[in-house]
């Protein structure tokens, strides 16, 4: 079975002048850039590091990050990429957590590591002038490029760990999710089919690569010899900027960026015929935000893609403006049901139509074995051969999913379910809408109260998105009692919604009046 080691020799191999990484001035073909991944396997045969061994990583979408990915995938070591914005205490117990050998690091997270006794007592890899900053006692990147390289050989298996991804950890520490090269190349290999990716696509890599959307855009990529171009952190004109530059023909993103790229002054004036394929995954896309996409960029192929770490892909639609929110049926890895809320049995499915927990199958290509050194964690979530996502949905009448929020984000008012999803994409077809979140607030009354956290245009008030959600024929005990109105809506670093946040802050209100 192949191995992802296997698969960037492959493709350097097959096309070696085809070009491959675009990093601001860097722009590497297939045999440059192995070159430099061969090199980097060299350096860390010179720190001792093994196949098995893992190597952590605290960087931007750069090339260099791009690089020590694929030369761990060659080395037979396994990558723990943490977020750039780390803190010294998530330092502190995701490196020995996951028992890393090396730490790499930039300008970005240097004070995070110089803060973190478990950073410190690690060999330490320099990005730029970081170690500098550090006060040295660090290894410079660049010289790391300057030994011999390895052989050309992959030294890893497809039953070797590729990744260990860190779940957010909204509550309690974060959770570490192991993932084979089998698994990730599966998932890889998936995610070009579905999207019916050709050879030679472009793609912007702005989705983290310590998220599994980056890592996926990242892999895919090099399996058709396409070109990943580089963006460190997202910025609406640079990004657009390098859609016409570059001539991208594929995106995929969270909500939140598409949302950002419409908003931008610049939209409108920027060449982007080179772009036919739109994907989307994270999170949830509003009715309204689909709508405006699908006229500015009238694609060939429009995904929603529904999965997540643990399992990358869940459930495929690969017409998303066709039917509003849903997130299609099951991808070609895969098997979903929708069991009963509140229930820990895997065959006691929900009704077509009933809202309950969505769950998959663990036997699936793209599956994780469970969590690293958390059997809590394994027990809550692994049941009967099943994951269980956390999600909650519904299928509808033709076998479709639909996402409905999180078990947690739930709002009871009054005995009754409200999903926040299906309000908030109510409240984005209005046009004064530019961002809406829904949470339930605590209410003596109700149990808890929907309110609506909005980003407004101009002139637009509780009054008159309340009537534009009566004349929705939304049900009333759905409706939002008062209106928030805010400058911008918390978001997690890959775009989804802190509902949290917004349930914990205090904010002016519009409430709407008593008994209407």
């Amino acid at each position: 079975m192949f191995d992802l080691g296997r698969s960037i020799l492959a493709s350097a191999e097959r096309s070696p002048d085809a070009l491959a990484i675009v990093d601001g001035d860097t722009r590497l073909t297939y045999a440059q850039w192995l070159d430099r991944i061969r090199r980097l396997v060299g350096a860390f045969d010179g720190f001792g590091l093994r196949p098995g061994d893992r190597i952590a990583t605290a960087l931007q979408n750069t090339w260099e990050m791009a690089t020590i990915h694929w030369a761990c995938q060659l080395a037979g070591i396994a990558v723990v990429p943490l977020n750039w914005r780390v803190k010294a205490d998530e330092l502190d117990y995701c490196l020995p957590d996951a028992e890393v050998r090396l730490l790499v690091f930039q300008d970005v997270s240097a004070e995070a590591v110089a803060a973190s006794p478990a950073a410190l007592a690690l060999p330490r890899v320099a990005v730029g002038d970081a170690g500098q900053e550090l006060g040295g006692g660090s290894h410079a990147f660049a010289d790391l490029l300057a030994g011999d390289p390895a052989p050309p050989v992959s030294r890893a298996t497809a039953e070797h760990a590729s990744l260990f991804l860190y779940t957010s950890g909204t509550t309690g520490k974060p959770k570490g999710v192991p993932r084979r090269h089998r698994a990730e190349r599966a998932a890889a290999i998936a995610h070009v089919a579905q999207n019916c990716y050709r050879r030679g696509e472009r793609t912007l890599g702005v989705m983290p690569l310590y998220h599994t959307m980056g890592v996926r855009s990242l892999l895919a990529m090099a399996l058709i010899d396409g070109c990943f171009v580089g963006l460190p952190r997202f910025d609406t004109a640079r990004a657009l900027e390098l859609i016409a530059a570059e001539r991208l023909t594929c995106l995929y993103l969270v909500p939140t960026l598409y949302h950002d790229l419409l908003a931008d002054p610049r939209f409108s004036a920027t060449d982007l015929s080179s772009v036919r394929k739109l994907g989307f995954a994270g999170a949830s896309m509003t009715d309204g935000l689909l709508k405006r996409l699908d006229a500015a960029f009238k694609p060939e192929l429009f995904v929603n893609h529904y999965g997540s770490s643990e399992i990358y892909t869940f459930t495929i639609d690969q017409n998303a403006p066709a039917k509003p929110g849903s997130a299609g049926k099951a991808a070609l890895n895969q098997r979903i049901r929708v069991v009963r809320l509140g229930t820990p049995d895997p065959d006691a499915l929900a009704a077509p139509g009933e809202e309950g927990q969505i769950v998959a199958d663990l036997s699936g290509d793209e599956s994780f074995e469970g969590y690293w050194k958390r059997p809590d964690a394994d027990a809550k979530a692994l049941r009967g051969g099943w994951y269980f996502t956390g999600d909650t949905g519904f299928l509808d009448a033709d076998g479709d999913l639909f996402v409905t929020g999180r078990v947690d984000d739930m709002i009871i008012t009054g005995g009754e379910n409200v999903s926040p999803v299906e309000i908030e994409s109510v409240l984005s077809l209005h046009a004064g809408v530019l961002e809406v979140a829904i949470a339930g607030l605590p209410d003596e009354r109700w149990g808890q109260r929907v309110v609506a956290f909005v980003k407004r245009a101009e002139g637009v008030g509780a009054a008159t998105l309340d009537e534009h959600c009566r004349a929705s024929g939304l049900a009333n005990f759905k409706r939002p009692r008062e209106y928030v109105f805010l400058d911008e809506i918390p978001k997690s670093p890959v775009g989804k919604i802190l509902r949290r946040k917004l349930q914990a802050g205090e904010f002016q209100t519009e409430r709407l009046p008593a008994g209407s």
